[in-house]
């Protein structure tokens, strides 16, 4: 018996307007539970704005969000709680080791994790005591994405993971990313590349 497809993300008719500029001109998608979901477009193409109103961090003009059956509008705080949005790398201390930083975040989200075994996962268990500073842009992204999954979250949002990354670090987080949901995360995700 197979499983039926059902939608964790729908934006309908999103509008995101500032004075004198339209970032979002009535997008409209749905994204499907364990779906790997892409917004491509160049840069000030909307992509990132889109994300910040799913996240509940920028107020839409008009339109509806709804994310795994919560609004934006009437739920962020309980959206919050079934999201995870990769940070920046300014959102980490860069003198820590990632297993410091790994122990860090889950005592944050007040859960139990394996540093050892959270950092295998994107495979870094060989960095764990090297310093965020020292690692490279992939191992960077890569840690970054260790750190959305902590806490078990339903959806993922990842803001370009692969901008300035080298061919080869690149086509190894689209193997991250693929495992992330194949283990039950939807990812959205924006990007500027066609591959």
């Amino acid at each position: 018996m197979s499983e039926i497809r059902h939608s964790v993300i729908r934006v309908h008719d999103l509008v995101k307007t500032y004075p004198g500029l339209v970032a979002v001109d009535g997008i409209s998608f749905e994204v499907f539970h364990q779906e790997i979901f892409g917004l491509l477009g160049p840069n000030g193409a909307g992509k990132t704005t889109t994300m910040e109103i799913m996240e509940t961090l920028r107020e839409k003009t008009s339109g509806e969000v709804i994310i795994d059956g919560l609004s934006v509008d009437t739920d962020p705080d309980e959206i919050k709680k079934v999201i995870e949005v990769q940070l920046q790398a300014a959102g980490y201390y860069p003198s820590l080791t990632l297993t410091e930083l790994i122990r860090l975040f889950s005592g944050l989200y007040n859960v139990d994790v394996n540093p050892g075994e959270m950092l295998a996962r994107v495979g870094l268990k060989d960095k764990a005591r090297a310093k965020y500073k020292e690692l490279s842009g992939g191992q960077k992204q890569r840690f970054s994405i260790a750190t959305t999954l902590i806490n078990k979250p339903k959806i993922v949002f990842l803001d370009e993971p692969t901008t300035g990354l080298d061919p080869q670090a690149r086509r190894n987080l689209w193997d991250l990313i693929r495992e992330v949901r194949s283990e039950g995360t939807t990812v959205m995700l924006t990007t500027h590349y066609m591959d």
